[in-house]
């Protein structure tokens, strides 16, 4: 795990080198503006050469990014330079005003206009027109690669979203929180902090760094893996809620054939969590309606018209600590080796990472994957599992109810990622899930190797709130969790999001749902609404 003695030096060496630039920037930012910095090229984009900058003088640096093009090639003179001369000569733009704040360098033209708006908690508030907003994308910064799945939130608090494919986000705030910090974070990064107002109505390229996790952490800690997953089992009534949680969520849905979008579904949910202590075998969380729209492509035609049955009912039960999955039940030991295969960051606080796999005489198709387990709670922060590739065409008839008598359908891959989050009160509630099914589709009667189909959901909670006073649906205003979702009957509006948060679609639906959003009004129940 830790490599040669050359490579863990490198590492040892790395992290405290960066320990040491921490140290030397909290008594030096007032003036990293005048600090001098060499350009070594004398041509790249301005990625390229901002991060020449960021390197050698030690602060991450956020623009707009419909005001600075990242993939623009400019030319430079090369030599020393301070870094307020090296950004006014890499950006072409002397009228920017650069601000330091914290251990970040802030580039902009104008003051954020402000705005207000009520975090949206019951129906009629998610509904609302007033709003300030950041948006952008989060980006690895050593690889320039989008971060996918990250979270993006006012810290302390149930308030966020994530990060899509493409690392993109957009976060709707109420002014109330325009001077509070928002946070981002994944999994093995640092974690930033920065103050709304400085984002406010920007469209950010934010980089985060990989975190380097202590030499002592890796060499000298012997974890029991076993011992990690029964402690945090055993301290889920401390963890997670003991009262009824009402959340705000965001939930989608779709359907991909041969590389295309086919049907995409995408609502604003309410979702009643009962108390993760009550002892039952039957799920008693409940989803209620707030809005929702459908893009489908209707020029596709093909054998088959594949529908999605039960995506909200799988994102309820894929809340694994209400709901143990078969790696977590009482008789794992028999069915699956674990193992502690790394140690982690999320949220700057150190994860066991546990790995889990069926054992050799198991044959049947079950889960494989693992757990990020926060080292000093034991709450389960994160879970990233699949049905085991080496058994997964046994389990096709798993995910298959009815299908067209003139193809054959193949399961190729299933995987999930389940995120909690603390609140302020600092236990977590589930966050984020994301489910990918993939098939492969093969007509009988023809000579190919058939095509792909991609089934996929998702759900992301905006705001959490938890008390005893909160109360299940009536029953008329729920929605049946098994039933195909996207037939429900609905209205759409042109400004049919307003300020409630959401995940914003990728660049592969960009395109679907603006070629096909003028063929989906439909109508809603009026209590649905």
């Amino acid at each position: 795990m830790c490599g040669t003695a050359e490579n863990t030096f490198h590492r040892l060496s790395v992290w405290l080198l960066l320990l040491f630039t921490v140290v030397s920037l909290q008594a030096d930012d007032g003036s990293v503006l005048n600090r001098k910095v060499k350009l070594t090229k004398s041509k790249g984009t301005i990625y390229q050469l901002i991060d020449q900058v960021s390197r050698q003088c030690g602060y991450l640096f956020i623009y707009d990014s419909q005001i600075i093009d990242n993939d623009k090639t400019v030319k430079v003179r090369k030599g020393e330079y301070t870094v307020r001369e090296a950004i006014y000569t890499i950006t072409e733009n002397r009228n920017l005003r650069i601000n330091v704040v914290g251990n970040h360098i802030l580039l902009r033209t104008a003051a954020p206009q402000s705005t207000s708006v009520t975090p949206p908690t019951t129906k009629a508030d998610i509904i609302d027109n007033k709003h300030f907003t950041l948006e952008g994308t989060l980006i690895d910064r050593i690889t320039n690669e989008p971060i996918i799945y990250g979270t993006v939130g006012i810290s302390n608090s149930t308030i966020g979203t994530v990060s899509n494919l493409n690392g993109e986000f957009k976060l709707t705030l109420p002014d109330s929180l325009r001077q509070h910090p928002v946070k981002f974070s994944h999994v093995g990064y640092q974690t930033q902090e920065i103050e709304a107002s400085l984002l406010a109505e920007q469209n950010i390229k934010l980089s985060l760094d990989p975190k380097i996790v202590s030499l002592q952490e890796v060499v000298v800690r012997v974890v029991d893996p076993l011992a990690v997953v029964n402690d945090m089992l055993s301290k889920r009534v401390q963890n997670y809620p003991s009262k009824p949680s009402l959340i705000a969520a965001f939930y989608r849905e779709g359907i991909e054939m041969k590389n295309t979008n086919i049907d995409m579904t995408e609502a604003v949910l309410q979702i009643y969590k009962t108390e993760y202590n009550r002892a039952t075998k039957i799920n008693m969380d409940q989803a209620r309606l707030v809005k929702m729209r459908r893009i489908t492509n209707k020029q596709l035609t093909d054998t088959i018209l594949p529908k999605m049955k039960s995506g909200i009912e799988s994102c309820l039960m894929l809340d694994l600590v209400k709901n143990l999955p078969d790696f977590l039940e009482d008789d794992r030991e028999a069915y699956f080796n674990f193992s502690h295969s790394d140690i982690s960051i999320i949220d700057d606080r150190r994860v066991n990472v546990i790995s889990f796999e069926q054992k050799e005489h198991v044959k049947n198709p079950i889960y494989k994957g693992k757990l990020f387990i926060d080292t000093e709670n034991s709450a389960l922060v994160e879970a990233h599992f699949e049905i085991n590739p080496k058994h997964i065409e046994k389990a096709t008839s798993m995910f298959v109810e009815k299908v067209n008598s003139k193809v054959k359908l193949t399961l190729q891959r299933v995987e999930y990622i389940v995120t909690y989050r603390p609140g302020g009160d600092g236990i977590y509630y589930i966050n984020h899930i994301r489910g990918d099914i993939r098939f492969n589709v093969k007509p009988k009667k023809l000579f190919s190797s058939g095509y792909p189909l991609h089934l996929w959901l998702e759900m992301v909670s905006c705001k959490t709130e938890s008390n005893e006073n909160i109360k299940g649906f009536p029953r008329k205003e729920r929605l049946s969790p098994k039933k195909i979702f996207s037939e429900t009957k609905y209205r759409y509006d042109s400004d049919f999001w307003g300020s409630f948060n959401i995940i914003l679609p990728e660049d592969r639906l960009k395109k679907s749902i603006l070629n096909n959003l003028n063929e989906v009004i439909e109508t809603i129940p009026s209590e649905n609404q």
